[in-house]
């Protein structure tokens, strides 16, 4: 029995929980079913990618490369600024289904490279363009094509022109089942030095806006531990403290998962340091959208990188139930990937028919990681979303015989199996036909 099988089995009988964090994060969660209080059930102009940066969610996250717990109280993924974007790029992209000449379409390139069925061991890579992001290109240009006409994609805008982007590898090894160690590698492909701006992000989905009698969880900056390395803690009612650990970096961030009310509906609720506070400053220098006491429900680690061509540079974070780790990110960090990596290189090659066939091993063994990092949070209590959360005004009453109006008794918080991570989980037929694949 390999390590992963026995893993799997301590799973099994509950005596470890080795999947209780994965890849649950979802990639848009703007745009969806979830998220829609419209009047007629108009999900994509209810709530637009350009709204995700300043609007708190009601049912769950999004992020790039992301993992939360399975109850997705906490979350962590990674943010990214080339100093050119008009935006920090903390989600996918895409067209909605007006806005596409064939439909709704992700505009990003991004591949699962690894997984485990305990998420052990994760890989995953994401290619980011040295010069500004082409959102309003990619709208128009479809926009104004047929469907009898090619997609204009991402690829055909240039940006990718002479190599002239970044390779974001990002990486997870599970040490234990609540000690999880993060790799993210930046390289820079293009001919010339490029900076990065890297955020890696830690933030909890927002569960106190919308009832009373929620305990809002905190994240603090602690002092750096006695080898150097700075720490963030995060607590919650439910899943208790834990502690990020991470290396040298330019500027901590923090802020507030809440919606900048004053921005998108012109209302001063008094609200400060919402959840576009960190865009706002990288991009406006906006200082009086950070709080300086190093308190929050969002922070990001902001790290400058200075790449010169071909170069890497790697970051190194810890996420884990403990304060009391004296090396965190020391000597056995890279020996504990390099274990969990062989590890599932050892599971792979067991349950893997082709002998020999190198090429179709590699096929299957990515369309495995595909499938395992396309596990989302789906949280979905149909009967509090068609009469309105409490605190909140209530929606329009032609919700009450509109979509999902038949299915009140549906109350569904789990972790689902997904085609991708840019389709958002739905139970709709045509959307369930492609469910059955994986």
């Amino acid at each position: 029995m390999t390590k992963e099988e026995k893993r799997l089995l301590e799973d099994k009988n509950k005596k470890k929980y080795w999947r209780q964090w994965g890849p649950y994060l979802s990639e848009r969660q703007w745009g969806t079913v979830r998220e829609d209080y419209s009047k007629y059930g108009t999900a994509w102009d209810y709530f637009t990618h350009d709204e995700a940066r300043s609007r708190a969610y009601r049912w769950g996250e999004d992020g790039i490369a992301g993992i939360s717990d399975n109850h997705q109280r906490l979350c962590f993924s990674i943010a990214l600024w080339n100093g050119k974007d008009p935006i920090i790029k903390e989600r996918l992209f895409g067209l909605t289904g007006s806005e596409g000449n064939h439909g709704e379409d992700v505009k990003e390139y991004y591949f699962y490279l690894d997984n485990t069925p305990t998420h052990s061991y994760m890989k995953y890579l994401y290619k980011y363009p040295h010069s500004a992001y082409p959102y309003s290109r990619l709208i128009d240009e479809n926009r104004a094509r047929s469907r009898k006409d090619s997609e204009f994609e991402l690829l055909d805008t240039g940006v990718f022109n002479e190599n002239s982007y970044f390779d974001i590898l990002v990486e997870y090894a599970k040490n234990d089942p609540e000690d999880i160690l993060i790799r993210i590698t930046a390289t820079n492909h293009g001919p010339e030095e490029a900076t990065l701006h890297l955020l890696p992000t830690l933030w909890f989905r927002n569960t106190w806006s919308w009832y009373n009698d929620t305990q809002k969880p905190g994240l603090k900056k602690l002092n750096a531990s006695k080898n150097g390395n700075n720490i963030i803690e995060a607590e919650e009612k439910s899943l208790g403290k834990r502690w990020l650990y991470f290396e040298n970096y330019n500027e901590l961030l923090f802020n507030e998962n809440e919606t900048d009310f004053k921005k998108l509906f012109g209302i001063d609720d008094g609200s400060r340091y919402c959840k576009d506070g960190i865009n706002n400053y990288l991009i406006n220098r906006d200082k009086e959208n950070i709080n300086p006491s190093n308190t929050g429900t969002k922070a990001s680690i902001h790290t400058i990188l200075s790449l010169k061509p071909g170069a890497s540079e790697i970051i190194k974070l810890r996420l884990v139930d403990s304060d009391k780790i004296s090396k965190p990110l020391g000597n056995d960090f890279d020996m504990i990937y390099e274990t969990r990596k062989k590890e599932a290189d050892e599971f792979y090659d067991k349950i893997n028919p082709f002998d020999g066939d190198t090429d179709s091993k590699n096929i299957q063994r990515q369309a495995y990681a595909g499938m395992l990092w396309s596990k989302q949070y789906y949280n979905y209590v149909i009967n509090d979303w068609l009469k309105g959360d409490p605190c909140c005004p209530p929606p329009p009453e032609e919700r009450k015989s509109g979509r999902n109006s038949s299915w009140p008794h549906v109350y569904s918080e789990d972790i689902l199996s997904m085609p991708d991570k840019w389709e958002y989980p739905w139970f709709a037929a045509w959307d369930l036909a492609f469910h059955t694949i994986p």
